[in-house]
């Protein structure tokens, strides 16, 4: 039986917002804290946030910009979501950012059903967050969509079928998607661990391992470059 990852590798032609720009019009966001850090980003200000990305899209004559999993951020300190005095703290993104304009046509990445969904509310956390499920050869695996607009959660019913390349969602603005400039968090998931409608798409350190296994980089799937 073929691995996940050679079944992702295998699906062609997959978009999971605005179809109709070309990956060529994609730009590479490095979040990292070292860049971060060296550029002095106001991370608590999303408005700032993200005048940041426009400008970077802007230098770049791009339209959408890219990246984020396995990198290690401090996006993250202002929320007890991700740091406390009583946990770890979670610093180590575990999916893909594609970075673009509120309101923004958010599909399906591959024909399954709606598994679950939620509105994760907390300061940092994904907001409306749908999560899908799919069977190829066998394989059954998950792809969750946070920072959603709130629009994005109505007439929802979990088992619904979805295909691939069907408009599922739209990019929620920074009050409702967790106090973020507007993305996408796409990410792979084998096993949700009895989880609906949400999962952490931010680690540990000490738990990298088992997160780069059980969520599988995205590339595999959108093949970005």
């Amino acid at each position: 039986m073929k691995t996940l990852a050679e079944i992702l590798q295998k699906q062609e032609n997959i978009k999971v917002i605005a179809p109709e720009i070309a990956y060529k019009d994609y730009v590479a966001l490095d979040l990292s804290t070292k860049t971060t850090d060296k550029i002095n980003l106001p991370l608590t200000d999303a408005k700032a946030f993200e005048e940041f990305v426009e400008d970077h899209l802007d230098k770049n004559n791009a339209k959408v910009a890219f990246g984020g999993y396995l990198e290690q951020r401090n996006l993250y300190q202002r929320s007890t979501v991700f740091k406390d005095a009583n946990i770890e703290e979670r610093n180590i993104h575990i999916g893909l950012d594609l970075w673009i304009k509120a309101g923004t046509p958010v599909l399906a990445a591959l024909d399954g059903k709606l598994h679950s969904f939620q509105n994760n509310t907390a300061l940092g956390d994904y907001g409306p967050t749908l999560i899908l499920e799919h069977q190829i050869q066998g394989e059954t695996f998950y792809t969750l969509y946070g920072h959603l607009s709130l629009e994005s959660l109505a007439e929802k019913t979990e088992g619904q079928s979805v295909l691939k390349g069907e408009v599922i969602a739209t990019l929620g603005a920074a009050p409702i998607n967790g106090d973020y400039a507007p993305h996408l968090h796409f990410q792979i998931i084998k096993d949700l661990q009895g989880k609906k409608g949400d999962y952490p798409g931010v680690c540990a350190l000490k738990d990298v391992g088992f997160y780069q296994e059980n969520c599988p980089d995205p590339a595999l799937l959108l093949k970005i470059k």
